[in-house]
């Protein structure tokens, strides 16, 4: 199969259906990220190297190259060394072999090391960059795709867990419903703050796919499943090594790169950026403070605190550990839950020979990123694209071209009983987002029993005239009768309205059914009260359609659509 496609970053030709959502109508989105995604140019004073859509990205191409400056060479040997040691296809090779060509430039996402991959985004954000790259090789650029595998971040608790889509096990659950389950690996001898890439897997994690396995449904793909995750997360491996081999036979045949930023090699190749940020950490600092003061006055937030003691890089202590620097008020250098100080030149010091002994942060990371790669864009979450809006100064600091930053492509998957559930009950997926309590009443009221909803109706219009009429007449008498009129009305028709709920309730135990395929269709499309996405694992779908699921959320995906959209297999 040719993944090669020309023109728009448009999907294929798909047998399925695909809605869209703009995300204005997607509850709790940032003013900044609709703007982002409605109006880019209006942004331009934070993002500086803005586009208004993918088609644009080759306008930035000839700046990319001419500002690159790392060793091709030595990068894509590293590259070559770890991306074989994870078990890197043809297809990958052939793209490291390409990067180094000089006028070849990169297309790179990233996300952390979260266990089985973490939420679906992660699958989302690879054929993000996988499809651009392929676009700009169809419109006779070079570039290839690189996945920056976040494995330098140490906040455990947000890779340690992933969800998927179970049967339930409850005695009292309804026979057939669904539930999300949590599934966790915590090593025997975790250590906090160490980066999750130096985070290694013990026996525990036969017992963690053990869970997780039987927690599906057995189908005929359960044992590709199994095959999966087994050949891929094994002791002695770590959270970033299993991560990167579960992606590189996931993405096999799409020519994905992994690049682990711990390695000792890229970190050399880093030292030149890591010295000039330290060296300009005060600048770094002021201007990140206007910029977030900027961002304020503009009615944006800023998705990173930055204080006055904000210092760009971690210390990576003796023991491993991931230590936060910040500037104190002797104006040294301290290294938090440490003793230890620095002077910035033994900083400077250290960033420039011993590069490995310090870490990036979140805002500074992007920029060290783009050092190291030829870097024309970066696709990344509303979360990302609000760091972007920030750590554009960083860049200017550094006198380096600011990247372009892409949303991701946003996706929720529809399974046919439960696009047929929504038919049925004549609901939309955004009619989800007022929550179970708001939808089953409705349901109840238009499907299963109108003629009682409407009584209801009546008897509460009616009970509302007369205590108007009422409330007339004796404010003519006595107006502190109307008064005492206003307070029982309020109880009147509180108890009318907590009559109407139990209403609904005996109605929805009378129908198992209804109750079954609502609650599974909330589990399923919103997960914990939010977008599929950033919830659910790909094992729910791999398990239940196999690798041919990830076959079609390569099809589908269309880099010139921003809104969400839902894919009705």
């Amino acid at each position: 199969m040719n993944h090669e496609t020309a023109g728009h970053c448009v999907a294929i030709q798909t047998s399925f259906e695909i809605k869209n959502l703009p995300f204005s109508e997607i509850p709790h989105q940032s003013n900044l990220f609709i703007e982002y995604q409605q109006n880019p140019l209006s942004l331009k004073k934070f993002y500086p190297s803005i586009v208004e859509s993918p088609t644009q990205i080759p306008q930035k191409i000839s700046e990319v190259l001419e500002n690159y400056q790392t060793d091709r060479e030595l990068l894509c040997n590293a590259l070559e060394t770890t991306n074989k040691s994870f078990g890197a296809g043809e297809k990958t090779l052939e793209n490291i072999e390409l990067l180094r060509k000089p006028d070849c430039v990169t297309v790179v996402t990233g996300q952390q090391a979260g266990l089985f991959s973490g939420a679906l985004y992660t699958i989302y954000k690879a054929f993000s960059a996988i499809k651009l790259a392929e676009c700009l090789r169809g419109k006779g650029h070079q570039a290839v795709p690189v996945f920056w595998i976040a494995e330098e971040d140490h906040d455990f608790a947000e890779v340690k867990k992933t969800f998927v889509l179970g049967d339930k096990s409850e005695p009292a659950a309804v026979a057939g419903g669904l539930s999300l389950i949590e599934i966790e690996n915590t090593p025997r001898d975790y250590t906090e703050n160490l980066p999750v890439g130096a985070v290694k897997l013990d026996e525990t994690i036969h017992e963690t796919i053990g869970e997780l396995l039987k927690s599906l449904k057995q189908t005929e793909f359960s044992g590709q499943l199994k095959a999966l995750l087994e050949e891929s997360y094994k002791p002695g491996e770590t959270y970033s090594t299993s991560f990167a081999k579960l992606l590189t036979k996931i993405f096999s045949k799409y020519g994905l790169i992994i690049l682990s930023p711990l390695d000792k090699n890229l970190k050399s190749l880093s030292a030149p950026v890591f010295a000039a940020a330290v060296k300009k950490a005060d600048a770094i600092r002021e201007k990140l403070l206007a910029r977030n003061e900027a961002l304020k006055a503009a009615n944006y937030h800023a998705q990173v605190l930055v204080e006055e003691d904000f210092f760009p890089f971690f210390l990576i202590d003796e023991n491993g550990k991931r230590l936060a620097l910040k500037k104190n008020k002797n104006g040294k250098i301290a290294a938090k839950d440490s003793k230890r100080e620095f002077e910035l030149d033994e900083l400077i010091e250290i960033a420039e020979n011993s590069p490995e002994k310090l870490s990036p942060n979140a805002l500074m990371r992007p920029v060290v990123q783009d050092f190291l790669l030829p870097t024309v864009c970066y696709f990344g979450g509303a979360a990302e694209i609000a760091y972007f809006a920030q750590n554009s100064v960083i860049y200017e600091v550094l006198q380096r071209p600011v990247t372009p930053i892409l949303h991701r492509q946003s996706l929720t998957i529809v399974e046919a009983k439960h696009a047929r559930t929504l038919k049925k009950y004549d609901l939309e997926i955004k009619d989800l987002f007022g929550g179970l309590e708001n939808v089953l009443p409705e349901i109840v009221e238009k499907h299963l029993n109108r003629e009682t909803a409407q009584i209801f109706a009546e008897a509460s219009e009616i009970i509302d005239s007369q205590l108007d009429r009422l409330d007339q007449s004796l404010s003519q008498i006595e107006p502190t009768l109307a008064k005492n009129l206003a307070t029982r009305r309020r109880k009147i028709l509180y108890h009318l309205g907590a009559l109407r709920t139990k209403f609904h309730h005996a109605q929805i135990r009378r129908d198992a059914t209804l109750q079954r395929q609502i609650e599974n269709a909330f589990s399923a499309l919103l997960p914990h009260n939010a977008l599929q996405e950033r919830t659910l694992n790909v094992a729910t779908f791999l398990n239940a359609h196999g690798l041919y699921f990830i076959d079609w959320i390569y099809e589908a995906i269309d880099l010139d659509d921003k809104a969400h959209r839902l894919i009705y297999l």
